[in-house]
């Protein structure tokens, strides 16, 4: 079989082993690590596992939306029931709302992501320097989009008063880490999660259309990484309990999105990851690919590697190829909220597969 050429400058026969974000490891050495010994090989990006307090992604920005001088509690409200697809109750969240004529000013807010990911690259320069991270290994900063924090957590009528302003902190943490990592060694790694709910109907509507409104932060935040600097998007249904929150008809909303943010975005997009459910083998799921529009600098991974289910992984995999070129495997989101023991069999599940499902 002939070698497959990547954007990268190297041969691969294999396909590609994207982690999306969280692992359930203690610390940022840990994780890198760890997935370099398990899966190594078939990595070209790899984040910091996400440890601390983002191992339930965006539930701490709860607490720094609250504490900020222009927001408060809206404790006459209500709080919002956040549920999963089949009606389990993950938590109630106390809705915020902006003080009356207050005005969020972007450097107010203390999200911490900069400085995260500043020190994690710390860590991964010192290990790569040391020949535990394969040389030609970038490493990934995966980033909430200002949307999701906003959506869970304010009331609609004031989402499109704060949505500016966290846009602007969010491309402030960008250049923070920009300017703090070599930009030929970095991937940037966009979020979307309750963009995607928000197009399935699951927060209620407010002043602005859910499509105008995250299409033009999605837009911003891609035209916000340089040029030089890989850039990606992860797709999701949400997995606050291992679980969608959502769970999608097929794929054909996601294309959707990720069509619109491939056109509106004007610099390159080097990665799209699109969750794909376990129980999900059928045409049905994947024919909707068809219509992705991607471009030769695009790689798509699907996340369709699942628990202990090889057969059900080969499965998906030949499914999907049905319907579209597929360059990398994952898992459908972050493995943080699952159970910690799982881990090594993921990890070398995505190895099986990626060695076994070589491009075609």
């Amino acid at each position: 079989m002939c070698p497959h050429q990547t954007r990268h400058g190297r041969e691969r026969e294999d396909l590609i082993v994207h982690l999306v974000g969280s692992v359930p490891l203690p610390d940022t050495e840990t994780v890198l690590r760890s997935v370099c010994e398990a899966v190594g090989p078939y990595l070209i990006r790899i984040p910091d596992g996400e440890t601390g307090i983002r191992k339930t992604w965006i539930k701490f920005l709860q607490d720094v939306l609250a504490e900020n001088p222009a927001i408060e509690v809206a404790k006459d409200v209500p709080p919002f029931k956040f549920v999963q697809w089949d009606g389990k109750l993950i938590r109630e969240i106390a809705r915020l709302r902006l003080k009356p004529d207050a005005k969020p000013d972007p450097h107010s807010f203390n999200t911490g992501y900069a400085a995260m990911a500043i020190q994690s690259w710390g860590v991964f320069e010192r290990l790569q320097a040391a020949g535990v991270i394969p040389s030609h290994v970038k490493f990934q900063v995966s980033l909430p989009t200002p949307t999701a924090p906003i959506y869970n957590n304010m009331l609609p009528a004031d989402r499109p008063k704060l949505l500016p302003a966290l846009t602007q902190h969010f491309v402030g943490e960008v250049d923070r880490i920009v300017a703090a990592i070599p930009s030929d060694r970095l991937a940037v790694q966009w979020d979307v999660c309750q963009e995607v709910l928000a197009w399935e109907g699951y927060y209620d509507q407010g002043p602005v259309d859910f499509r105008t409104e995250t299409m033009d932060v999605l837009t911003t935040l891609g035209n916000a990484v340089p040029a030089s600097v890989d850039l990606g998007y992860h797709l999701c249904y949400g997995s606050p309990a291992d679980e969608h929150l959502v769970q999608p008809k097929d794929a054909a909303l996601m294309v959707e999105m990720a069509n619109a943010i491939l056109a509106g975005v004007t610099r390159p997009v080097q990665f799209l990851h699109l969750p794909v459910p376990k129980d999900r083998r059928d045409d049905g799921y994947f024919a909707p690919l068809e219509k992705l529009r991607l471009g030769p600098e695009t790689e798509l991974y699907l996340g369709l590697i699942h628990h202990n289910d090889g057969a059900g992984d080969r499965a998906r995999l030949a499914a999907a190829r049905r319907h579209t070129r597929v360059d990398g495997i994952a898992t459908e989101c972050g493995m943080a909220r699952g159970d910690p023991a799982r881990l090594p069999a993921l990890l070398a599940a995505h190895a099986h597969a990626a060695a076994e499902g070589r491009p075609q």
